[in-house]
Formats: C-alpha cells, structure tokens, sequence
C-alpha cells in the first residue's frame, strides 16, 4: 500500500509539474512568429509598399500594402495564421494582387521583426490598427473584404464584428482556440488554464455581411468540425467549402484560392449576394 500511495503521489506530482509548465509556456506554444522580415520585392511584391499600423497602445507595426488597381476598388485584410510572417504569404498574396484587388498585409506584433509580444488582446489591436488604416484611406466598409487564415480567424471574425466589411474569407476556422487546445490535450484542463482563447463562437453571429468558410477534411491541426459549427453559427449569407483531401496547410492546392476570389469579386467588385448555402 506505501508502494502504491508512493506511486500515486508521484503521479499527481508528474501531472501538476506539467499541467503547470504548459500553463506557464503557453504562449510559446501557441505562437510562433519568424523575425528578419524581407522587403516585399525581395519575394516578388515589388508593387507592395512598406506602411506602418499605429497601435492603440503605442506600436508602431511594419504592414504592406498597395491600394486596388481594378475599376472596382475592392480592398482586402489578410490577417495570417499563428506562425512565419507575411513573407510566407507572398504567392496568394501575388494571385490576389494580381486579380486587382487591394491588399494589406498585417504582421503582428512579435512577428517578422515588429516590437511586442503577441496575445489575444494584442492582436486584436493590431487588427483594429490595420481597419483604421483602411478606413483613413476612405475604404468603403462595403468594399472591404477581410481574410482570416487558422488562428487570424479570430482576428478576422472579431474585426467583421465590429465594423463594417463587405465579405469575410475564413480558412480554417475554430469556434474557440481553448476548444482546439482542449482537443489536443484531452488529459490537461485547457479550458481552464487558457489565457487568449479567440472565442468567435460568441460572436460570429454579429457579422453582418457574407461569409465563405473553406476548410480541410484531413485537418489535423484544427479538426473540421470546429469549422462546421462555427459556419452553423454564422447568419445568412454564408457559403462552406469543405474539401475532402485537404488538410491544414494545402487548402489552396484544393483549389480554394480560385473560390475565394470568385466569392469576394461577387460580393465586393459588383456587389452582387452570394448564394446562400449550408456547405458542401
């Protein structure tokens, strides 16, 4: 009985040590940014400017951007996921440019050389950043369309939540980040313990403008059914892409790219609805 009662002990104590040093850690684990940003040129953005995002709490944010060279003026956020920095974004960056549309490019705090350290609450303020520089630009909100991709979702959703936008593009999207970490680590209270938790669950249904959701069967990264009930949680209009032999990183390859610009010329560059849809 000693032996087991010592067991046990050292079990519990295991379980705490590591439950504790995720805690600690757990915005190592949840962010991974790479510094030593290029110049947008030096990765084929030549026609890209360098512009700064002056954050409400007093960052100073390296973004690219070049306005919209179609006769429609659409205008597009692209809000990336949790790792790299825009530089690992320049080929759909180049398709999307090269479509007309208007593009910023938003790099987070902590991420491709900016000051700070990234949060849920940091971001969110990067992204207000970004729809204040768009907005003292004299974007219409009708002709702004915002991209969300993995964890910029949240940002994106949240942004679409509190201003006015044309259209909004998730891929890969979650309800919650605490439910995806909940997900990976059955064994480990992540719901408790989880500091930026990006709950769009809670407000997806505030977006008051069309919405497309593409998202991977294969995902191991961020399981598709996280992705299916935030879409049911969405309003009308919405349309689902969700491709069977795609998983987190491959959605483009899946042809998704050719959806989204098809679904943000229809609702951006000729204001025309998209069909409603519960996904397919």
């Amino acid at each position: 009985m000693d032996l087991i009662l010592k067991i046990s002990i050292l079990g519990v104590g295991i379980y705490a040590g590591v439950v504790g040093a995720m805690y600690l850690i757990q915005r190592n684990m949840m962010y991974h940014p790479a510094g030593d940003l290029p110049m947008p040129a030096d990765v084929g953005l030549a026609d890209m400017e360098v512009v700064r995002l002056r954050t409400s709490d007093g960052l100073d944010l390296v973004a690219w951007y070049r306005p919209a060279t179609a006769p429609h003026g659409a205008e597009l956020v692209h809000f990336h996921g949790n790792a790299g920095n825009i530089a690992h974004r320049a080929d759909r960056a180049r398709r999307l440019l090269d479509e007309g549309f208007g593009l910023l490019l938003v790099s987070y705090r902590g991420f491709g050389d900016n000051p700070g350290k990234p949060s849920e609450t940091g971001l969110f303020a990067d992204g207000r950043a970004a729809m204040a520089f768009m907005a003292a630009r004299g974007v219409p909100g009708a002709r702004l369309g915002l991209i969300g991709e993995s964890l910029g979702t949240g940002v994106a959703v949240r942004m679409a939540s509190e201003h006015e936008v044309g259209a909004v593009v998730l891929e890969a999207p979650y309800t919650s980040t605490a439910d995806v970490g909940q997900r990976c680590y059955p064994i480990i209270p992540v719901k408790l313990l989880m500091k930026d938790r990006f709950d769009s669950l809670s407000v997806i249904a505030r977006i008051d403008a069309p919405l497309l959701v593409v998202h991977g069967e294969k995902d191991r990264v961020i399981p598709v059914d996280f992705g299916r009930q935030l879409f049911a949680a969405a309003r009308e209009p919405k349309r689902a892409m969700f491709y069977p032999d795609a998983g987190h990183g491959d959605l483009h390859a899946s042809g998704a790219l050719d959806v989204e610009i098809e679904f943000l010329e229809g609702a951006l560059a000729t204001g025309a609805e998209p069909v409603r849809s519960t996904g397919s």
